[in-house]
């Protein structure tokens, strides 16, 4: 599948500012703007296995599509929601359990690119990842 394989970070593009509207706090924020992360995909139909590498922790999880789960975010904060497929894009809708606010996010492979994006609360951020 399109977005199987291991993605290695390259850039950011407003992720201090959306960190920032997230409450992570600076120390924190500069920490994860230099956090190297890995992530492998493996798709097989509508289930992904996902593994985050990164300088903080290693994390693995399975996701089906459409099925609500429970994820942490790197700085702890705790997220219930789930992925679905719209064409080539995984777009993620996600609610935090601290505030009740929503997270949104999408993947999608264009040319030797992953991009990630994330809206929270108006403000958007974008991680490009390339192949590793």
């Amino acid at each position: 599948m399109t977005f199987n394989g291991a993605w290695k970070i390259d850039r950011n593009e407003n992720y201090e500012k959306f960190m920032e509207q997230m409450g992570i706090n600076m120390v924190k924020r500069k920490l994860a703007a230099h956090d190297n992360l890995k992530i492998t995909l493996e798709q097989t139909g509508d289930k992904f296995h996902v593994k985050e590498s990164s300088n903080f922790r290693t994390l693995e999880l399975d996701f089906t599509l459409g099925v609500t789960f429970e994820y942490s975010l790197a700085d702890g904060t705790e997220l219930s929601g789930s992925w679905v497929m719209e064409g080539d894009m995984l777009k993620g809708v996600f609610t935090r359990k601290d505030n009740g606010k929503q997270l949104s996010t999408t993947r999608i492979v264009q040319g030797d690119e992953l991009i990630q994006t994330y809206n929270y609360e108006g403000v958007d951020a974008k991680r490009i990842f390339k192949r590793a």
